[in-house]
């Protein structure tokens, strides 16, 4: 299992991008596939924030790109620390699992969360547990289509689809970055730069 990264000690991230979703839909066995590609089937609750750092190595950059993952807390005791993990964010991957119907009608609770402190990073929408059932994958997923999200069947099990996803979002944070990202954050790190 990858070692999560210590928050204090580290140059910064090039671009940071959050996972949101129900406690238990697979988001932190979604980052643990694509940093080690190998999975190990434990269950435990992720309390606050897990960080991982990865140096993504993506075409026409000179440099590995560091990027950090944060995986939220995903359980309602936790929502009053949400705006730290949202603050400076580039992109989002929206889990809910395909095995448990009220964690895909919760997604509406976790996007206007999102879109009330990142009102325009790329977002990108995961069902996960694939594996479970394929023939979830016939199945129509509307929240995507209604919120212009891009959309992807997972398995953090068997590896379905979770490369492709997070190298996607990171392509997606950087060209967010590089497009000027969300205005506020910027105001919000300069005035945060100059109170020390």
């Amino acid at each position: 299992m990858p070692e999560p990264s210590p928050l204090t000690d580290e140059i910064p991230a090039d671009v940071k991008i959050i996972l949101l979703g129900d406690s238990a839909v697979g988001k932190s066995k979604l980052v643990e596939r694509y940093m080690m590609d190998e999975f190990q089937p434990r269950q435990l609750s992720t309390y606050a924030l897990t960080l991982y750092r990865k140096d993504v190595v993506m075409e026409g950059c000179d440099k590995p790109i560091k990027v950090d993952f944060w995986d939220t807390a995903g359980q309602e005791r936790f929502s009053s620390m949400h705006p730290s993990y949202y603050f400076g964010s580039h992109a989002c991957i929206l889990v809910f699992d395909v095995t448990r119907k009220v964690t895909y009608q919760n997604l509406a609770n976790w996007y206007q969360e999102l879109r009330e402190y990142c009102e325009h990073i790329p977002c990108f929408l995961v069902a996960n547990k694939v594996d479970v059932d394929m023939n979830v994958t016939t199945k129509s997923f509307k929240f995507a289509e209604n919120h212009q999200l891009e959309f992807e069947f997972v398995s953090a099990a068997d590896g379905t689809n979770v490369v492709k996803v997070f190298e996607s979002a990171v392509q997606a944070a950087m060209r967010f970055k590089k497009e000027g990202g969300d205005f506020m954050t910027e105001v919000l790190e300069l005035l945060d730069g100059s109170v020390s």
